[in-house]
C-alpha cells in the first residue's frame, strides 16, 4: 500500500529540520501513537457492534468508559497511548494486548542483540542510546527466556538417517555454579549431510567427558534418528572412539587436522606462524602415509630445536591421523577443510568472549543456540568439493550408501 504524497507533504509541513521527525516527541511517535490508538478505537467499535457516536449503542447495555493510560516500550522510544473501555470490562485488545508492554518487534530486537553476544548491561545501554528506552535485566532476562523452548524443541528435534561426516567440536566457557566458577565445556556435533550441507545436530554442557558421557551422546543423536556415520572427526576427545564404536561400529574415527593444527601452533611464535603451518599441511595433505611420515621426520629436524612439543604430539596422535590416508583426495579434501568448522568456532569465540562469566547452564545455551542460528542462515551452499566428494563416498561405502 502506497501512502499519497499530499498526506505525507501535511504531515511534514510543521517539521522545518528533518532531525525533529525522529526526535523525543517528533512525528514518528506520534503517528506511531495516533495509528495505534485509531486502531484500538476501531476495535471497540467491532467488540461493541456500533461506531462511537451511534444511536444504537444506547440500547446493547454495554458503551465506551473512558481510556486508560499505557506506555509502550517500541523503537520510536517509550509511547504514551489511551487505551479505550467498556463499561462491561469485557474488551480484550489485540493489537495492544493487556499486559503487554512492549510494541512488536521490540522483543526481537532484544534478541538479536543477545545473539550477538552483547551482556544484559550491554544491551540495556544499547537500548538506552538508540530509543531512550530503559528497560530493566528482569525483563531481558524474560525475553530471552522464551528461547529456551525452542532450544529445547531444536535439541529434539528429528534428525537424517545417515550423515556422511560429523565433526565433534568443544568450546571452553566459565559457568557460576554452587556459588563457584568452573570451567564447563560446550561440545558441539556438527553434521554433513548427503546434500554437503552443515547441520548443527545438539550442544551438551558437561565439566567432565569421557566414554559415558559420549555414549549418551552418541545414543541421543541414533534415538533422534541417526542410523550411521562414515567418519567422525574429533579433537582426541576422552572416550570418543569407544563410544561410537558401542553405537555406530562401522564408523571410521579420524583425528580431526584443523583442531590439531590449530593445537600445534599454541606453542609457535607469531614470526615463525605461517612457516610451520606449511610444513605441517605438508604432512596432512600427502599422498600416501609413507610420505607423510617421511614429511614428519623432515618437519621434525626443521622445527624439535625450537618446538619440540609439536612433532612429539603428531606422534602420539598418529594412529588417528592415518586413517585419512586411506582416504581418495576428493574425501580427504572434505575431512580436513577448514571452512567446515572454522566459521561456527569464530563465532562462537566471538559471541561469548563478552560474557566473562555465565550465570547458568541455560544462559550458555540460550547465547550458543541463538548465535548459531544466526550463522546457519549463511550456510546456503553445499561444503566445497562436496559433488567429487560424494561419488568417492559412494564408492568406498557402496553397501552403506544410500
Amino acid at each position: 500500500m502506497s501512502i499519497r504524497r499530499e498526506l505525507i507533504d501535511e504531515l511534514l509541513k510543521d517539521y522545518a529540520n528533518p532531525q525533529d521527525i525522529l526526535a523525543e516527541d517528533g512525528l514518528l511517535k506520534q503517528l506511531t501513537k495516533a495509528v495505534i490508538e485509531r486502531c484500538l478505537e476501531t476495535e471497540l467499535d467491532t467488540h461493541l457492534g456500533y461506531a462511537k457516536h451511534a444511536r444504537q449503542g444506547n440500547a446493547t447495555g454495554n458503551r465506551r468508559n473512558g481510556h486508560s493510560q499505557k506506555t509502550l516500550k517500541g523503537e520510536q522510544g517509550q509511547v504514551e497511548i489511551e487505551v479505550p473501555r467498556d463499561r462491561q470490562g469485557n474488551f480484550e485488545p489485540q493489537l495492544v494486548q493487556k499486559g503487554q508492554t512492549r510494541l512488536e518487534g521490540f522483543d526481537d530486537k532484544i534478541i538479536a542483540l543477545y545473539a550477538r553476544g552483547m551482556t544484559t548491561r550491554d544491551i540495556q545501554a544499547q537500548l538506552h542510546e538508540l530509543y531512550g528506552v530503559e528497560v530493566s535485566p528482569t525483563l531481558i532476562s524474560n525475553v530471552t527466556e522464551a528461547v529456551l523452548d525452542e532450544v529445547r524443541q531444536w535439541q529434539a528435534r528429528p534428525l537424517e538417517a545417515l550423515y556422511p561426516i560429523v565433526y565433534l567440536d568443544c568450546l571452553v566457557i566459565k559457568v557460576r555454579e554452587n556459588q563457584q566458577v568452573v570451567n564447563k565445556s560446550v561440545y558441539l556435533a556438527l553434521g554433513v549431510n548427503l546434500s554437503g550441507y552443515k547441520e548443527l545436530l545438539g550442544m551438551w554442557i558437561a565439566q567432565h567427558e569421557g566414554a559415558k558421557f559420549w555414549l549418551a551422546v552418541l545414543t541421543e543423536l541414533q534415538n533422534r534418528g541417526v542410523k550411521d556415520i562414515f567418519i567422525a572427526c574429533v579433537d582426541g576427545l576422552t572416550g570418543f572412539p569407544e563410544a561410537i564404536e558401542a553405537v555406530f561400529p562401522q564408523t571410521r574415527v579420524q583425528l580431526c587436522m584443523v583442531h590439531l593444527v590449530r593445537s600445534s601452533l599454541r606453542y609457535v611464535s607469531y614470526k615463525h606462524m605461517k612457516e610451520v603451518a606449511t610444513d605441517l599441511k605438508a604432512i596432512y595433505t600427502a599422498g600416501t602415509e609413507i610420505e607423510a611420515e617421511l614429511n614428519l621426520e623432515l618437519f621434525a629436524e626443521q622445527w624439535d630445536s625450537r618446538y619440540p612439543s609439536i612433532s612429539k604430539a603428531w606422534r602420539t596422535h598418529w594412529a588417528r591421523v592415518i586413517p585419512l590416508f586411506a582416504f581418495p583426495a576428493e574425501i580427504r579434501k572434505v575431512i580436513y577443510t577448514t571452512n567446515a568448522i572454522e566459521s561456527l568456532n569464530m563465532t562462537l569465540r566471538k559471541v561469548t568472549r563478552n560474557h566473562r562469566i555465565f550465570p547458568s547452564d541455560e544462559a550458555v545455551f540460550k547465547v550458543v543456540y541463538l548465535a548459531v542460528r544466526n550463522l546457519a542462515k549463511k550456510w546456503t551452499m553445499p561444503i566445497h568439493d562436496w559433488k567429487p566428494a560424494l561419488n568417492r563416498f559412494a564408492v568406498e561405502f557402496a553397501e552403506r550408501f544410500p
